[in-house]
């Protein structure tokens, strides 16, 4: 095992680590990023699918679709990722570029021939977005850039010269990604000697650290075969992470006039699915199965919600912005002296007075073993209600780094928990310091979609459980059940609001306040005229509602409001058979508390008597029951 300082945040410097009531992520949202796209420029990614008059079959050639994906994520990363680099290199084109300072000494690119390297890997800046937009909006001049090359460009050029990228522009970043966008599936078809050469170059970016994603375009009338050559130089695994899930993408499929199928959109979503790296929320802390049986598992953030964040501070007083640099310190209240961290001590009010700890008794407080994961037991997962899901839940898998054979061990559990439907119960401490919980966990079969792409990697799910004082009683309540004929009625109007496939799509719904958030920021990045209003998508669409329910609604209302008089009307019959048939004792009881309460109704003082009283002054002598 390695040393416990493995588990410290990053930065802590053997310091201190507070105690947090949920897991820390500011390191999983502070690693950067790398994206460097490659676009095929063949003479079948520059045809356009023909012409129609449809508004929903696509207009936009597969490369000017991709280009379009690619400006989109750029406007996306600008705002909400400003650390993160991005670029885009063409290749199979007619010209060739690529650093100005190296094409000179490389002879104006022999070494890299048919690439082009339209927007060097950096950080991109509002002059970068607007010189892609321009691209993809000035037809003439798209038309004169991308020309494809008589000879196909080497794929073991274009990873090559990927290489040299990554080498030169983020040689210490931790995420380092290159997306591939082809329909070209054997780009080698008759050269063995290429396609050796290509898989030496890919196994090089992998050992880089490099990460090579496929997005393959299907042509009409076939199929994408990855078997062909991209199964030799694309890895389901990361490099750096070899245990993280990694979902395999199918092929994109390119649309013809009349299918309704856009390109761009489901392109666009099969990049936005892999934008944002896999980052571990934990590294390599034991998952104790029995005593002294340990493997070695990572956790991540599957599901999270977006939410607005201030990713730096920016200084505009000066000629130009630039981003400042936060320093804080402790100031004395009497003296505004800046007060040392060696004079500070951590106090608890008790009793009315301050108890002082030292730091080795907090830390010793807080201890409560090393970080882990330890299973106590095992139940049925019928037991684990849906409200034991307070805290979001994270996903676990496999790491060969401290144990060997952890990945066939959590395979094994995995499948055991998962064919007899049950459930672990752990006593799990997420990081030194961190309080320890109580967590189920929970196997998680594969989910693919209909196009066989992969939802849902398998694994297990840690679900943090309630404790005793997280859970308060419901209060009571007297429910009035309706009666079949109002629960038939209103059944068919859910059915016909249901949604295609009586599933909810998340993707399809964007939030509109943190869309409308960063649309803003995009236009004042930009110089762009600020939008009227957001596009709100969670709007419901009240023709269509109308159109689908309005009868059933209208009849529902007369059934509901018919139903609520005849309940109402046995009710109060109910209640004045109930008195007569009483016992005596218990009925002359009841019977006189009842009589007393209508009287006391019908003594109750009106407005305009009232009003009389106090012009008499004799309000005073008016009964207190008659207020």
């Amino acid at each position: 095992m390695a040393d416990e300082n493995k588990w410290k945040p990053e930065g802590t410097s053997g310091e201190e680590v507070d105690e947090e009531d949920e897991l820390d992520e500011t390191a999983y949202k502070s690693a950067k990023d790398a994206v460097l796209f490659a676009i095929d420029i063949s003479p079948s990614m520059l045809t356009a699918p023909p012409q129609s008059d449809s508004k929903k079959v696509d207009q936009d050639s597969p490369a000017s679709a991709a280009l379009k994906c690619a400006y989109t994520l750029m406007q996306q990363r600008i705002i909400s990722s400003p650390n993160d680099m991005m670029g885009i290199l063409l290749y199979g084109t007619e010209k060739t570029k690529f650093r100005e300072e190296e094409d000179s000494k490389a002879h104006m690119g022999l070494a890299y021939p048919h690439c082009y390297l339209l927007a060097d890997l950096d950080i991109p800046a509002a002059e970068d977005v607007k010189a892609l937009k321009t691209l993809i909006e000035d037809e003439e001049e798209f038309q004169k850039l991308l020309i494809s090359s008589e000879q196909p460009a080497s794929m073991s050029n274009v990873l090559f010269c990927a290489n040299q990228i990554f080498t030169t522009k983020a040689s210490n970043f931790s995420s380092r990604r290159l997306f591939i966008v082809t329909d070209n599936d054997d780009p080698h078809e008759r050269n063995k000697a290429l396609k050796a050469s290509a898989a030496v170059r890919a196994k090089d970016l992998y050992d880089l650290g490099v990460i090579i994603e496929l997005f393959p375009i299907s042509k009409p009338g076939g199929d994408f075969d990855r078997a062909k050559f991209y199964d030799d130089i694309i890895y389901n695994e990361s490099p750096t992470n070899p245990e993280a899930p990694a979902p395999i993408a199918g092929a994109t499929k390119a649309s013809s006039a009349g299918n309704g199928i856009t390109l761009l959109n489901s392109l666009l979503s099969s990049i936005n699915s892999r934008a944002v790296a896999k980052r571990a929320l934990f590294s390599n802390i034991p998952l104790e199965i029995g005593p002294g049986f340990k493997i070695s598992v990572k956790g991540y953030i599957i599901f999270k919600r977006q939410e607005p964040r201030r990713s730096c501070y920016v200084w505009i007083n000066g000629d130009k912005a630039q981003i400042a640099k936060g320093v804080s310190a402790q100031i004395a209240d009497d003296t505004a002296r800046q007060v040392e961290k060696g004079e500070i001590r951590k106090a608890y009010k008790f009793g009315g007075e301050q108890v002082t700890f030292t730091p080795d008794e907090i830390t010793s407080l807080r201890h409560f073993g090393d970080p882990g994961i330890r299973i106590v037991g095992f139940k049925p997962l019928s037991m684990l209600p849906m409200w034991a899901n307070l805290r979001p839940s994270t996903f676990i898998y496999p790491s060969e780094d401290d144990y060997v054979g952890s990945t066939r061990v959590f395979a094994a559990l995995h499948q055991k928990l998962l064919r007899d439907q049950k459930m672990g119960l752990t006593w799990f401490v997420a990081r030194k310091n961190a309080a320890p919980v109580i967590a189920a966990v929970v196997p998680g079969a594969e989910k693919l979609s209909e196009e066989g792409d992969q939802l849902l990697p398998a694994g297990l799910w840690l679900i943090p459980l309630p404790f005793a004082d997280d859970i308060r009683q419901n209060p009571e309540t007297q429910l009035i059940s309706a009666p079949d004929k109002l629960i038939d009625m209103m059944r068919v109007v859910v059915q016909q609001l249901q949604l295609p496939k009586a599933e909810y799509r998340p993707e399809k719904y964007p939030n509109p306040a943190l869309q409308w958030h960063y649309r803003i920021l995009q236009a004042l990045a930009l110089e762009e005229e600020l939008p009227e209003k957001p596009d709100d998508k969670t709007i419901p669409k009240y023709r269509q509602i109308d159109k689908r329910t309005g009868s059933y609604v209208t009849e529902w209302g007369y059934e509901l409001e018919a139903q609520y008089q005849l309940w109402a009307q046995a009710n109060r019959s109910a209640s004045t058979t109930t008195l007569a048939k009483r016992p005596a004792s218990s009925a002359v009881k009841s019977e006189g508390e009842s009589s007393k309460r209508v009287r006391l109704a019908a003594e109750a003082m009106s407005d305009a008597e009232m009003q009389r009283h106090v012009k008499a002054g004799t309000v005073s002598k008016v009964r207190l029951v008659r207020f």
